[in-house]
């Protein structure tokens, strides 16, 4: 059963980056599973989670596209009927037993549900840049925070040395330093950090990087309210906010001007860009337990449907094979969250 499980799922990301390949950037050189792996080195191995945004919690919505975004594209998730999501929330890090309140990252992961068995799979996180701008370097830094095996800890000479060979990998935690602890999973900005291109019936290609934005606005919690509200309250939270029908996003897409970087995931968009709104996402009902609809789903973002395009970015491409050997162990483990 455990060589099924994996077999469908290297048989699974092999489509998903080979379906499309007039289209998608080349596969990343750094081999999945050395990647993983590495990952469970750095971080720990919690058999049955992700190995990334290991605690998390199931939700459910619905996304309305607007006019704008079917003049840009002719994805399917524009259509002006409601488009059902599964969606999930998380902590970001390995480690299921995260407290929920430090300046960490935060994942809100949307599975668009399309007609004709399309879907649109994406994982967007609470900061603007992503912690690497290339597979290579991405693996580098994991390298870099391996603990000793003496010291249990991460060697400084070590994490020092690549950061100044890679600044780029510091800019994420910079972000998360500047920012206060996030009040509420419903109450964040989301970034895809990567660039899309979207389509639209001429053909005509708009690049551009999206974010969704909460509807009420964005809310933090002074240090002092974040000790006071513990280590473990963002899922009920946002059960509450959700039954009072107080969790939806404006999914914006910041579009792209000739000469603007698309090829890296740490680079923004410069401020000031032009944002079209491309259709409101509402949370209608959160997982009461550690199961739910998104308990096995792969939240791969080069799942994307007609009309909606990957660019260039090398982090983009390189998210499907790890992904899927993940995936494959987790569920051969016993899928778990919580």
């Amino acid at each position: 059963m455990q060589q099924q499980i994996l077999s469908t799922v290297a048989i699974a990301a092999t489509l998903v980056i080979t379906g499309c390949a007039s289209q998608q950037p080349a596969p990343a050189q750094v081999d999945p599973v050395t990647f993983v792996n590495q990952f469970e080195s750095t971080f720990g191995k919690f058999d049955g989670y992700r190995r990334s945004g290991a605690k998390g919690i199931c939700a459910t919505g619905e996304f309305v596209g607007t006019a704008d975004a079917r003049n840009l594209s002719t994805a399917s998730a524009f259509s002006g009927k409601p488009v059902p999501v599964v969606a999930r929330f998380s902590v970001g890090g390995a480690n299921p037993k995260v407290a929920d309140n430090g300046k960490t990252q935060r994942n809100m992961a949307l599975q668009f549900n399309l007609p004709n068995n399309e879907q649109w799979l994406m994982g967007n996180i609470n900061a603007p840049v992503f912690g690497a701008a290339t597979p290579e370097q991405f693996l580098g830094r994991l390298v870099s925070l391996q603990p000793d095996p003496a010291t249990k800890a991460a060697d400084p000479a070590k994490v020092k040395a690549f950061a100044d060979a890679n600044p780029e990998v510091l800019l994420q935690g910079k972000y998360f330093a500047s920012q206060p602890v996030p009040a509420s999973f419903g109450a964040q900005n989301y970034w895809g950090v990567h660039a899309y291109a979207f389509v639209n019936a001429k053909g005509d290609k708009q690049f551009g990087k999206w974010i969704f934005e909460p509807v009420g606005g964005v809310q933090g919690l002074t240090d002092d309210e974040a000790k006071a509200k513990g280590p473990a309250f963002l899922f009920d939270d946002l059960r509450q906010r959700v039954k009072d029908g107080k969790v939806a996003f404006n999914f914006n897409l910041e579009l792209a001007e000739p000469g603007d970087k698309l090829d890296s995931a740490t680079t923004p968009l410069p401020a000031g860009r032009k944002k079209v709104n491309l259709g409101t996402l509402k949370i209608t009902s959160v997982s009461e337990d550690a199961g739910g609809a998104c308990l096995t789903v792969n939240y791969n973002p080069m799942v994307m449907p007609k009309g909606v395009e990957p660019s260039a970015d090398p982090m983009l491409a390189a998210r499907a094979a790890p992904y899927a050997v993940s995936q494959g162990r987790r569920l051969s483990e016993g899928a778990k969250q919580q």
